[in-house]
């Protein structure tokens, strides 16, 4: 899969580029991942990509043409490109589509600053708007992050002996508790069914902890 960010902090992506999952697939040459400085489609020799909104208001709100062209532009590397804009009134991020989205050639992130883009740009030219949840950080640098990895680790061969059929929500539950070595410390004692071997057994107690763990932390999706 092929990933373009659209940004005015493309050196934030350096952090994923280097460690974790997804500097893993690009290693692994699963997924490809390049981002384009917005300024560098501005018109002016100061490098504006905003504009004060009319009608007034505060901030500022990020001009049509820059983000059409580097749009645009990106295209004409992949032109079967979905284009999305991570936006607080986006579809919710969720682990349903991370793995829909997992199954494209290439998507194209917008990342939006100040109060937001101009609308037209979201009229014409995006495809799908997306949200990492209902609050507001300072741009979609973090949140495109967030998608990446998200639909990253949904790409076979990514994650190595790892299935991500096990993660958290795929099953409409929460993950089960998980322990490791030593089997008691400060007088905490890992459950006994762990250590017995009896397969079955654990499975039994993992799918009645899942359910317990979402009862008492998520009692949302219990219901859905």
């Amino acid at each position: 899969m092929r990933f373009d960010v659209i940004t005015l902090f493309p050196d934030m992506f350096d952090a994923i580029k280097s460690e974790g999952v997804v500097a893993r697939a690009i290693s692994k040459s699963k997924i490809s991942l390049k981002t384009w400085q917005l300024r560098d489609f501005s018109n002016n020799k100061y490098r504006n990509v905003d504009d004060r909104p009319y009608g007034g208001g505060a901030g500022m709100v990020m001009m049509v043409k820059p983000i059409r062209e580097c749009i645009n532009a990106v295209k004409q590397k992949t032109s079967d490109t979905k284009v999305i804009y991570l936006s607080p009134q986006g579809k919710k991020l969720n682990h349903k589509l991370a793995n829909d989205l997992s199954k494209l050639e290439s998507i194209t992130l917008l990342c939006g600053r100040y109060e937001g883009i101009d609308e037209r740009v979201i009229e014409r030219d995006i495809d799908m708007e997306v949200s990492i949840g209902d609050y507001v950080i300072s741009g979609g640098e973090l949140a495109a992050m967030v998608l990446i990895d998200a639909i990253s680790r949904q790409i076979p061969g990514v994650l190595g002996n790892h299935n991500s059929i096990n993660d958290s929500f795929l099953r409409g539950i929460l993950d089960y508790p998980q322990y490791t070595r030593p089997e008691e410390i400060d007088g905490q004692i890992v459950p006994e069914i762990l250590l017995s071997g009896h397969q079955a057994n654990i499975d039994k107690w993992r799918q009645e902890k899942s359910i317990e763990n979402t009862t008492k932390k998520r009692k949302d999706l219990i219901k859905k």
